[in-house]
């Protein structure tokens, strides 16, 4: 058996003309290089080059084992492409859903992150409103899908072929007009404080947030202003404006457009969990690197929230 390495040596030598060229074009030096085509030599049993003063020529033995070494090599490196393709990690297409506030500002670097680390991976990337991402999962539509859940509320019914990873966990804040009273203050302002305030509610048509607008119900938070889309930028407009307060994700809160003032709530007991959800049979390397880069880029997010 012949090292494939000795053997691109000696093809280097015969296109360079000369050791010392070929040194040059491979990285080595050329007295390394000389050692390596030394070995193949012996390995050979015969002489492979005749060295002289102007550089170094191959013999007949030379010529034929670099004929077939070219064609050795080309099988190698065919090898290298499709066992890259096989893994999903060089070509192919990585199916990505996402909600609107994640896919505008948590997904953008870690799909820059790995079209850097796999840059013939073809993405797309669609809009799932939670929790059409699982079902669009568990169809085989997508290969993997960010979705939320909050707390309070009912645990979620999951397909049997999807897993949830979570990736962060972040409260729910009180968003208010700026000025407002109750924005006036850093600590903590306990549910009850929000009776008889007008409140620019997300139910009842977002299933996801029924849990935490009956526990605003429960405290005396009266709806003001339905909200039935799962537009968190159209809640805090019409918090700045006046129209009343509202209670929304940290994330919301600190990269909304429009100025609103921001409080932390009793006892952190709101909550919003955003996980990846994926297929949990053997899954596809695209989908496990993908999964990787989302956990550090959450893990930095989640270090960096203003809310304590």
């Amino acid at each position: 058996m012949y090292d494939p390495t000795r053997l691109a040596a000696l093809v280097a030598v015969a296109e360079a003309g000369s050791i010392t060229r070929a040194a040059e074009r491979l990285g080595y030096t050329p007295p390394a290089l000389s050692q390596q085509l030394a070995k193949l030599e012996r390995e050979a049993g015969t002489a492979l080059l005749v060295r002289h003063h102007r550089g170094a020529r191959l013999t007949g033995a030379g010529e034929l084992l670099v004929a077939r070494a070219r064609r050795v090599l080309d099988e190698l490196e065919r090898a290298r492409h499709e066992l890259a393709r096989l893994t999903g990690l060089s070509g192919g297409l990585l199916r990505l859903g996402t909600f609107q506030t994640a896919g505008i500002h948590l997904l953008p670097p870690v799909l820059s992150a790995f079209r850097r680390a796999h840059p013939d991976v073809e993405l797309s990337v669609a809009d799932y409103e939670p929790p059409a991402g699982v079902t669009a999962v568990a169809a085989g539509e997508i290969d993997l899908a960010l979705t939320h859940t909050y707390e309070p509320a009912d645990a979620l019914a999951l397909p049997a072929s999807v897993r949830l990873e979570p990736v962060l966990v972040e409260e729910l804040v009180l968003v208010t007009a700026p000025g407002h009273a109750l924005a006036d203050g850093t600590s903590r302002l306990p549910l009850t404080e929000l009776a008889g305030q007008p409140l620019i509610s997300m139910a009842p048509e977002h299933p996801s947030r029924q849990g935490v607008e009956a526990a605003l119900a429960r405290a005396g938070a009266s709806p003001s202003v339905l909200v039935s889309t799962p537009g968190y930028a159209l809640v805090c407009a019409l918090v700045s404006a006046g129209l009343g307060v509202g209670v929304v994700p940290e994330m919301v809160a600190r990269t909304t457009v429009t100025p609103v003032g921001v409080r932390p709530l009793g006892a952190g007991e709101l909550r919003r969990t955003i996980s990846v959800a994926y297929r949990g049979e053997e899954a596809a390397p695209a989908v496990e690197a993908f999964r990787a880069l989302l956990r550090g880029a959450f893990g930095r997010a989640r270090h960096t929230s203003p809310t304590r």
